[in-house]
């Protein structure tokens, strides 16, 4: 069983000595050394997860520096730890599930893994549709699935729809990751949700035969196509452009620097919008500081930092943007429940399959 890592044990060991690898090891050694007895009776929270941004553990560092309860973490694949919190039942030291993808934290939910989060702070803090009607899980941030552009071959009037792509316009300029992709996946999703099977095949198949290569890499991949004149647009989400731009690398920040972003939809559905949230684990022994790290996490505070470091849209709107997001204005998004995203999810990638969509 992988052991849980001490979140302020690494922050610390990482400030003093440098973030190398050693350091990390050292940390998460230490992290063993606190949860094999030694430690008992201090405050605690304990996370699975499967976000892996470093933003997190910067808010994790603050949460126990503000409260004293410390955080521990396990990473891991959505798809394994909800496994794993049925497997390890009541004997679980989870508290707190958190994975990006409304479909995934509906699947949580469905193998009954979670239990609704009682706080009227959160219910304050984060709107309705931002959070599973049992409230057993509450979202954290969301991110829009856009079309990035080349801003020296495409100019923004010659977009509108994701409907769009799939026409004969674009044939050969269209890149877009795998259907294997979680994001793929749960953007058809939603159209099975606001279109039906039909026209969502349509669509998949108009996709695949406007691809500029087979699919490959991830998300900042496709933008790199586009800056290499691969192809013309792509199916991305925002945050990987704020990354881009805000990248040690000078050729990431170059790469950033001529896509744009633009949001469709406007006019008719919305643009697709997915979330990431926690689930207050079944079998929470930390219940009380679990939903106090709820809280936090979603408070306006929380909430820029969520934005500012990783450039994800946040849940509380009494949250400040930065400029970047600023920069890219209001929009419509889709008005779908999140729960569906998981409920079409064998359908979607059904469609995918049938397409041909690699």
């Amino acid at each position: 069983m992988k052991p849980f890592k001490s979140v302020s044990t690494l922050l610390i060991a990482a400030l003093s000595v440098g973030l190398t690898a050693g350091c990390a090891s050292n940390a998460a050694q230490e992290g063993e050394s606190a949860n094999s007895g030694t430690g008992a009776g201090k405050q605690e929270v304990n996370v699975y997860t499967a976000r892996h941004y470093d933003v997190d553990g910067l808010l994790y560092e603050q949460f126990t520096e503000e409260t004293g309860i410390v955080v521990n973490v396990i990473e891991g694949k959505a798809e394994e730890l909800i496994e794993r919190l049925k497997r390890e039942g009541e004997s679980t030291s989870a508290d707190l599930f958190i994975t990006v993808d409304g479909g995934v934290l509906n699947n949580a939910k469905q193998h009954g893994v979670l239990q609704p989060v009682e706080s009227e702070t959160v219910e304050a803090q984060v709107p309705d549709h931002l959070r599973d009607p049992e409230n057993q899980w509450i979202g954290l941030s969301t991110r829009a699935r856009v079309i990035a552009y080349s801003k020296e071959r495409v100019t923004p009037n010659q977009l509108s729809t994701y409907e769009d792509l799939a026409t004969e316009k674009w044939k050969g300029k269209v890149l877009v990751r795998s259907s294997t992709n979680m994001y793929n996946q749960s953007l058809l999703a939603s159209f099975i949700a606001l279109d039906g099977e039909e026209k969502t095949q349509a669509w998949a198949e108009g996709i695949v035969g406007n691809m500029a290569r087979d699919p490959e890499g991830g998300d900042r991949d496709q933008a790199k196509a586009i800056v290499a004149g691969i192809g013309d647009v792509a199916i991305m989400n925002t945050y990987y452009v704020g990354q881009l731009l805000a990248s040690d690398d000078a050729e990431e920040v170059k790469v950033g620097e001529q896509i744009g972003v633009f949001f469709p939809n406007q006019e008719t559905t919305g643009t697709h919008v997915n979330i990431s949230g926690a689930g207050l684990a079944k079998h929470s022994k930390n219940k009380d500081n679990a939903i106090k790290l709820i809280e936090f996490l979603t408070a306006a505070s929380a909430q820029s930092t969520f934005s500012a470091e990783n450039f994800e849209f946040p849940v509380n709107p009494e949250a400040t943007l930065p400029e970047l997001l600023v920069s890219w204005g209001e929009f419509k998004a889709q008005e779908i429940d999140f729960g569906a995203l998981g409920e079409n999810n064998g359908k979607a990638v059904e469609i995918m399959n049938k397409a041909g969509w690699k």
